[in-house]
């Protein structure tokens, strides 16, 4: 006769968890998350169904379930039943709390222990509710204050900060992982196992910190549960919404008003987050099951989508893949619902590991760093060769290969500016079917044994090697492809590039073949060829790139086939990047097509100006015959 509506999965877990624990006789206690219900009445009349107490709390208030707060409280109203309605933030919401039908003190008894969120706390809830109202005699306990905060180590629990560090590898880069204190107070941490797992997997050392919220700052700023963390750690996985938000600031944002009604200048503020100084990577936790994933497009939910990928961008982290699925068990409920849980995927979870350390790495001064450069031609020509909005592409290569050596790169072998950097790259076969010849692919200096690409085309899911085979034919395909007597015995696949020490700089392969280059340039179905994928594959399997810079807007990477973001082992993008880091210049105008790159391809966006603007005149050579035939026909008419 006890009925809770939530829109807290984890509150719904902790409640199954604690019917169990109640003794026999206990009235029936049932569970409801309206978020998705479509037809409010026939939601209400099943959860209002012998009801004689309800209680409510969504994350919003009133208006996180618009309409369907005040038709329960209405229903409520007429029909007799205890109503406690709750809003899901820690401050007592004025709205919900005159919604109730109950007393205020027992609005706020109860929101105390939903506060606290663990199971115990759940279960005196229910005690309370019982013998409060039912007038049953089974006992209860007040709430009891929970830590906002703590370390969770799998297998162990919480631990303090030196058990968790205890018996690292002085080598392994430490890699912190932030996740909501109600999974870990709701025993919802399968995916943070899996994550633990997957980054010992790939070399590092996870510290895993649970906390109520990344947005709760000290008077100078300060968070807790990053301050925990601070100088220790190399990078952070989070699946906490953004630090960011209505905060005072110095930066032009929203303007709020403030309790005399003056109006005052607000900012977004992720400065605690900045101040950790290492890379964030936000991983998605899709809460919907692995099954409908999979056959979907979409990749998350539209609320997933705001939450996970787009509010956290304001923050500047890096958008990851997913994680973990939400998987509802039926069977055995004792809440009349299924309870959701979060199931770690293994693979998935493995993917993020890798590009998490291979950022981490790269902030080690003393490492070597191999860095790729790679270069658009749109379409493949020549003359298009860096072809890149708003950029001198050429120019900028030349002083991006200066500044890595600089910074301890070995870089060898520059050209003297962008002019030789394009004839070079044309030299070594710059991918132009009209030029191209069997001398020029012959002596092109960076080549692919076909019998690698094989070994790695191996690997790829079928769903998408299918696809490849279905437009291209089987691997490895017939384009670029040198069967010389100088190639190796099963033939090269030739790229066209330069390996200029620890660098490489190259040409981005055409990801199709054909007359209509524009339409293969944009094409959201056609897979990409053989010589696209293995191209890619050879700079992370063979070459060892460390990351990739692609070199302004905009390449094809990002809009190859597959999901919208949350991609799959099957999505092209996620096959051919693998976990290799990608950073990318990008115009700073066109945000739109730069967050392709970041939700499809984990990159890094680094903007850059639009150039600055000049009168469209004639220049060199052409200005000196412009004014000579202006002369001419000065003269003609005398």
């Amino acid at each position: 006769m006890l009925r809770f509506v939530t829109t807290a999965d984890t509150e719904i877990l902790a409640t199954a968890a604690a019917v169990r624990r109640l003794p026999e006789g206990f009235p029936e206690v049932r569970c409801a998350n309206p978020q998705g219900t479509r037809d409010l009445d026939p939601f209400l009349d099943h959860v209002l169904d012998g009801a004689r107490v309800v209680v409510t709390r969504v994350l919003g208030g009133r208006r996180g379930w618009q309409g369907g707060v005040d038709r329960l409280a209405e229903r409520c109203r007429v029909a007799g039943i205890a109503l406690i309605a709750l809003g899901g933030e820690s401050r007592p919401d004025a709205e919900m709390t005159a919604l109730s039908t109950v007393p205020s003190g027992a609005v706020a008894q109860v929101g105390e222990y939903l506060q606290s969120g663990d199971v115990d706390n759940v279960e005196q809830m229910l005690r309370f509710l019982a013998d409060t109202f039912l007038l049953e005699g089974f006992g209860f306990e007040a709430p009891k204050s929970v830590e906002q905060l703590g370390i969770y180590v799998p297998g162990r629990g919480d631990v303090t900060l030196e058990e968790a560090l205890a018996g690292r590898d002085p080598a392994a880069p430490v890699v912190g992982i932030a996740f909501y204190r109600s999974h870990r107070l709701t025993g919802n941490t399968d995916f943070v196992d899996g994550l633990c797992a997957a980054i010992r997997r790939a070399g590092g050392h996870p510290l895993a910190v649970w906390s109520y919220t990344l947005r709760r700052a000290h008077d100078d700023g300060r968070v807790a549960a990053l301050e925990l963390l601070a100088g220790h750690v190399d990078a952070l996985v989070t699946t906490m919404l953004a630090t960011g938000g209505a905060n005072r600031g110095d930066a032009a944002g929203d303007v709020a008003v403030d309790d005399g009604g003056a109006e005052e200048q607000m900012a977004w503020d992720a400065g605690a987050l900045e101040a950790l100084g290492v890379p964030v990577i936000q991983a998605l936790c899709v809460t919907m099951s692995r099954e409908r994933w999979d056959e979907g497009g979409e990749g998350l939910l539209p609320v997933d989508a705001a939450t996970q990928v787009a509010i956290p961008e304001f923050d500047g982290r890096i958008i990851g893949g997913p994680i973990s699925f939400k998987e509802r068990e039926l069977e055995d409920s004792p809440v009349g619902v299924a309870v959701p849980r979060y199931v770690a995927d293994d693979e998935r979870c493995d993917r993020l590991a890798g590009l998490v350390l291979r950022h981490a790495r790269l902030r080690d001064p003393e490492a070597r760093r191999k860095i790729a450069i790679v270069l658009t031609a749109f379409p493949t020509k020549h003359a298009r060769i860096g072809m890149a909005v708003g950029l001198d592409t050429p120019a900028s290569a030349i002083g991006l290969l200066h500044r890595l050596k600089a910074d301890g790169i070995d870089v060898r072998d520059i050209p003297a500016d962008g002019d030789a950097l394009m004839h070079a790259l044309i030299a070594a076969g710059g991918h132009d079917p009209e030029f191209l010849t069997d001398e020029i692919l012959g002596a092109a200096p960076l080549r692919i044994p076909v019998a690698d690409y094989l070994d790695w085309y191996a690997t790829l899911e079928p769903e998408l090697t299918d696809a490849i085979v279905k437009r291209w034919g089987p691997a490895p395909g017939d384009r670029y492809l040198d069967r010389s007597e100088s190639a190796s015995p099963e033939g090269d696949l030739v790229v066209a590039g330069l390996e200029l020490g620890d660098v490489v700089v190259l040409i981005q392969p055409p990801r199709g073949y054909g007359d209509d280059q524009v339409g293969i340039y944009h094409d959201p179905e056609l897979a990409p060829a053989h010589h696209y994928m293995a191209a890619y594959r050879w700079l992370d399997q063979h070459w060892g790139a460390d990351a990739i810079v692609h070199l302004g807007k905009h390449g094809t990477l990002e809009w190859l086939p597959g999901k919208m973001v949350a991609l799959s082992a099957s999505c092209a993008p996620d096959a051919a990047l693998g976990s290799m880091p990608l950073v990318y210049p990008f115009v700073v105008n066109d945000p739109g097509e730069g967050a392709q790159a970041k939700r499809r391809a984990h990159a890094v966006v680094v903007d850059h100006l639009v150039p600055p603007m000049m009168r469209a005149e004639s220049y060199d050579e052409l200005a000196d015959l412009e004014a000579l035939m202006d002369e001419y026909a000065r003269l003609e008419v005398l």
